[in-house]
């Protein structure tokens, strides 16, 4: 079963790794103590076949290798990841980065830019956060929990960040009160109320806040049971580690996330959208890792699970991708493997109208921006930021990394046409 922790396991992993889509089908049949027959009964060929299957590192029949794959419950992204080409040295010729020294320098940098950003940022609304991270307060009662959480994610989605701030304390009282029920309904809704105040968190730079809140946010969800919840706070508590250089522990938690939302048979457009979300954050964070093949093999797979999707997200929906929200993460997964050419022909045909949210209209400026960034080219940066400012102002002026790239705009090109318009506006928000 996909969900079974074999799949998890350093074992599987490892095969995974090693390009050995075999291997993997033959521990799949091992764990159900399946003879070769048996498996070959299943797929109508002869024990001799599946042998040679199992045991060839060249792929002969790429159906047979799916078919197999299949019936022994091997999970489609840990096949994918076994399917995907050996990685090999990318040319420098077709990588637009900076020299390392360079990337060293920008990284030194960007901690900088991170820290001094984040202080500057909504910490007086921490003060009352902190308070009720550390004690619940009493509930409130300020109306159904429902409205009021729907409220919330509209102030993320139009990135108003101070605003959500102020209001999760008082969302932490009643939520916490309302599980007094017992019910799993209301236990996944306080998870979705620490999984929101997470993803705030790590928008802003706060990244021991969001793994408090990110950590919260699996046990309720636990507590639930439900699949869509605890695969929402494992991908916070996967963003978080990812910044804090856990990319390893991220990768293994988003693989496991995957593994338990393919296991609810993907039936519906919502848990299909989340096993595509489950993907595209977990190619991301192998990109971010270093890992070029696995992070393009899940950006494809991802493609492939969102095509049903619909273009436009219903409201309301807890992970509304699209086909187009895929490919914005491809942007960002090129972008992070260095390859900022790569990003923007990723990009290219993307545009705001494709996107329902603010946050995401303006995501898709900053994203193209950094882009434009690594490849050396201020005039489109400047001009994608002004776009996601127009979008979203909190989603470039909060964010300690977007930030940062405004300000050495204003430093090193001011009189770029557009720069001293948006330095002075980020200025003014600020």
């Amino acid at each position: 079963m996909p969900g079974d922790p074999l799949w998890n396991s350093t074992r599987a992993r490892e095969l995974a790794a090693q390009r050995r889509p075999g291997a993997l089908i033959r521990l799949g049949r091992e764990h159900r103590a399946w003879t070769l027959s048996a498996l070959g009964d299943r797929l109508g060929c002869s024990a001799a076949t599946v042998s040679r299957l199992e045991r060839r590192s060249r792929i002969v029949d790429l159906t047979l290798v799916h078919r197999a794959a299949l019936e022994v419950g091997v999970p489609r992204h840990i096949l994918v990841m076994s399917l995907a080409p050996s990685p090999t040295v990318i040319s420098a010729a077709t990588r637009v980065t900076a020299s390392p020294r360079d990337a060293e320098e920008d990284s030194m940098r960007r901690r900088t830019l991170l820290t001094a950003t984040a202080a500057a940022g909504p910490a007086a609304l921490l003060m009352g956060l902190d308070e009720a991270l550390a004690e619940t307060p009493a509930p409130a009662g300020d109306g159904p929990l429902d409205a009021r959480l729907v409220t919330a994610r509209d102030l993320y989605d139009k990135g108003a960040h101070k605003q959500l701030l102020a209001s999760l304390p008082g969302l932490f009282a009643d939520a916490h009160a309302a599980v007094a029920s017992r019910h799993g309904l209301d236990q996944a809704r306080l998870s979705s109320v620490y999984s929101l105040a997470s993803a705030v968190l790590s928008k802003l730079g706060f990244y021991d806040r969001a793994r408090l809140t990110a950590d919260r946010a699996r046990t309720w969800a636990q507590v639930s049971g439900s699949p869509l919840a605890a695969a929402a706070a494992a991908r916070e508590l996967a963003i978080v580690l990812r910044h804090q250089d856990q990319n390893a522990a991220a990768q293994r938690l988003m693989y496991a996330a995957a593994a338990d939302v393919e296991a609810t048979g993907l039936r519906t457009d919502a848990s299909a959208a989340a096993y595509a979300q489950m993907l595209c954050t977990l190619a991301y964070t192998a990109a971010r890792g270093g890992q070029r093949t696995e992070a393009l093999a899940m950006t494809e797979e991802a493609r492939r699970a969102a095509r049903r999707l619909p273009e436009t997200a219903p409201a309301g929906r807890l992970f509304p991708l699209s086909p187009a929200a895929v490919d914005l993460y491809a942007v960002g997964v090129h972008w992070a493997l260095g390859d900022a050419g790569a990003a923007l022909e990723a990009g290219k045909n993307l545009h705001q109208e494709q996107f329902p949210t603010a946050e995401r209209k303006a995501r898709m400026g900053t994203d193209m921006a950094r882009a434009w960034w690594a490849w050396n080219r201020p005039e489109q940066t400047v001009h994608a930021l002004l776009g996601a400012y127009r979008a979203s102002p909190g989603e470039v002026r909060d964010r300690p990394a977007i930030r940062g790239i405004v300000d050495e705009l204003a430093q090193r090109h001011p009189l770029t046409s557009g720069v001293r318009e948006l330095h002075d506006a980020v200025a003014r928000a600020a």
